[in-house]
């Protein structure tokens, strides 16, 4: 039996290129075998090859696009002892965080991966990135959890973000440090492991009208702000503020916005827009009157892992005070509770 099962979702990797621009290409699995052959052959693990039909395509990702790939891994997990994904880079990071709310604690490790360049064109990342996911989804010592590959790195899927749109080392975990590293040696560390356990294949109630984004910037309409947070179909709010979680005053508009909002429901998570650090709302006044609306500090989370946490756990029966209270505190590793 094949030690590994490879789910491939579609994304660059899988790609060719044609007169308009980089298309889905055909035969799939004959290319992957040829080009791994080239880069490892008998020293990589055997594996099955999985492929999603329909493919996704990553720009167009849905939230719906999780719940299949969890009933794919449902169908093959005791069959394997690890799990490689392959997935278009745009939004890998999006899916990592979900699938690590969605699965839950887990007994063998899940490795996403993808490419910059599709597979069999020159200079390509996929094998390299391909071989380094498989190599650690059967390591010794491999993190029991939902992980981002790329570019000899290992991170914690719902700490990765794509950082770079052209560079190969396309993805970092600017606020945790890598789980391993591939070198000469493929290291990984067991310090940050988080617990291991049974998964939860329970697909999720998904509502695009629940969960938004609302990013603060100089000139932000207080009108549109406030338009936002009167939408009674939204249940969860993203607010990207600056700093260490400052929000502009709009006079006094969007604190109340946000107490309204808050009165009736609503779980607003609030996280820095800077690329590296937390959020602490007492620092500053403005921070500070978040906490009396009742804002939940989203600390070091990525805006990541912030949306799908709220999309996965509103898709899963949580609202209000249990929401809150889920949002303020780590599930899966995707948040430090002490100050860095």
């Amino acid at each position: 039996m094949p030690r590994l099962m490879i789910l491939y979702t579609g994304g660059t990797i899988g790609m060719r290129p044609s007169p308009a621009g980089y298309r889905p290409g055909e035969d799939f699995a004959e290319r992957l075998a040829t080009q791994l052959a080239a880069h490892g052959g008998a020293t990589l693990p055997e594996y099955r090859l999985v492929e999603l039909q329909p493919a996704i395509d990553s720009a167009d990702l849905t939230p719906e696009a999780w719940n299949r790939i969890v009933a794919v891994l449902a169908r093959h997990w005791d069959a394997h002892d690890g799990v490689v994904i392959l997935h278009g880079t745009d939004t890998l990071a999006y899916t990592a965080s979900a699938l690590s709310f969605m699965l839950g604690a887990l007994d063998k490790p899940v490795m996403l991966t993808g490419a910059q360049i599709p597979l069999g064109e020159p200079r390509s990342d996929a094998p390299g990135n391909v071989a380094t996911a498989m190599q650690a989804a059967v390591a010794p010592g491999a993190p029991r959890e939902v992980c981002v590959v790329f570019h000899d790195r290992v991170l914690r899927g719902n700490r990765a973000r794509k950082v770079r749109s052209q560079g190969l080392d396309a993805f970092d975990s600017p606020n945790a440090p890598w789980l391993g590293e591939a070198g000469i040696d493929l290291r990984l560390g067991q310090a940050s492991a988080l617990p291991g356990g049974t998964p939860d294949f329970s697909p999720a109630a998904f509502d695009a009208d629940r969960v938004g984004v609302l990013h603060c910037h100089p000139g932000m309409s207080a009108r549109l702000a406030e338009a936002m947070l009167e939408d009674a179909r939204l249940r969860g709010l993203v607010l990207l503020t600056y700093g260490v979680g400052n929000p502009p005053s709009q006079q006094g508009r969007l604190l109340a916005g946000l107490q309204r909002a808050t009165a009736r429901g609503l779980v607003t998570v609030n996280l820095t827009q800077c690329h590296q650090g937390r959020v602490h709302q007492g620092a500053y006044a403005t921070g500070a009157a978040l906490n009396a609306a009742g804002v939940v500090a989203g600390r070091d989370m990525t805006p990541e892992a912030a949306v799908t946490k709220l999309q996965v756990l509103l898709g899963r029966g949580l609202a209000g005070d249990a929401l809150r209270e889920a949002m303020s505190r780590p599930l899966r590793g995707e948040m430090t509770l002490s100050a860095p």
